[in-house]
């Protein structure tokens, strides 16, 4: 007999604004049993220095993460010149200081240099997994691993304010940019070190900028019961197609929409967004504007299932 799911099957995102200090798996913890979900995920860590953005998705919204996770995002970033730290953030013990005689023009300069494509070595004190642990639990006990240069994109980086020893930075940035090694290269050509103060994310992909923290949810249902506790929770839900309003739509008749629903190949519904080329990945919809998943195009040019939202109860299409 198949063991029965613990928690609600409620599917949808929520943007929550973290703090300084939190633990981004401990947000999700609180959301999850706020919402009573049976499953829950974030889209991208924040150390628990920085603040601001982090996409949490609840069940079928899970599938979808992956999407945030390769998305752009900004950063607001303030960092302190003269000052190197070991996890090139104020959470890291200090290994070198250095006055700090910087004119704007000369910070201008060096952030040329960390614009458009360029090349970046992790930091030691990062996620990133190597023999199965990540790389800040050897960096703990004093091992250094070799890390190769990663290929990045920032698309901007804007200089909001600058005073003596302190900077103020507006980041825009592709997949897999560590904020904290961009201000420590930059200490470094400045020839004065740098190390990250605070950090603020400010939006993932497209997302509207509006967020709020766990507090604003758990007092927006303060005293309420369930069921009406989540009633009042899921309207503040976003669909689980946010991650992917930037892939090109196709929607089903009710026959491929059941065919599809079962994993199968379809061919290409009536009503396109736009032109769809063969590898292209796209979001699919059944009619009524039911999301299904998304598909891509094979050689046939027929949708392939890649990831298929399973709804509670089958939905009859039509």
């Amino acid at each position: 007999m198949a063991r029965r799911r613990k928690g609600r099957l409620v599917n949808g995102i929520l943007l929550i604004d973290k703090h300084t200090g939190e633990s981004s798996n401990a947000i999700v913890q609180q959301i999850k049993r706020l919402y009573g979900a049976a499953k829950a995920g974030h889209t991208g860590a924040l150390d628990p220095l920085a603040t601001g953005m982090l996409p949490v998705c609840l069940g079928e919204a899970t599938k979808f993460s992956q999407f945030l996770l390769d998305a752009d995002k900004t950063y607001e970033v303030e960092a302190q010149l003269g000052v190197r730290t070991d996890t090139s953030d104020a959470d890291g013990e200090v290994v070198a200081t250095s006055p700090v005689s910087v004119t704007q023009e000369q910070l201008e300069e060096a952030l040329v240099q960390f614009r458009g494509k360029i090349q970046q070595v992790p930091s030691m004190f990062s996620a990133l997994k190597h023999n199965g642990h990540p790389l800040y639990y050897y960096a703990r006990q004093g091992i250094n691993i070799p890390r190769e240069p990663r290929d990045i994109e920032v698309y901007k980086n804007e200089l909001l304010a600058f005073s003596h020893d302190s900077v103020s930075l507006r980041i825009r940035c592709s997949k897999g940019t560590y904020i904290r090694t961009i201000i420590d290269d930059l200490g470094q050509v400045l020839g004065c070190g740098a190390h990250v103060r605070e950090l603020r994310r400010t939006q993932v992909a497209q997302f509207p900028l509006q967020m709020e923290s766990v507090e604003h949810y758990q007092q927006l249902v303060s005293g309420q019961q369930a069921p009406a506790l989540y009633d009042t929770l899921d309207a503040e839900l976003l669909p689980m197609d946010t991650p992917v309003l930037d892939l090109p739509s196709n929607t089903l008749d009710s026959s491929s929409t059941k065919l599809f629903q079962h994993g199968q190949q379809v061919p290409l519904g009536s009503e396109c967004s736009q032109q769809i080329e063969i590898g292209q990945a796209v979001r699919v919809y059944g009619p009524n504007a039911l999301f299904l998943g998304v598909a891509t195009i094979d050689d046939n040019h027929k949708l392939q299932p890649k990831r298929l939202v399973v709804y509670a109860q089958p939905t009859e299409a039509g």
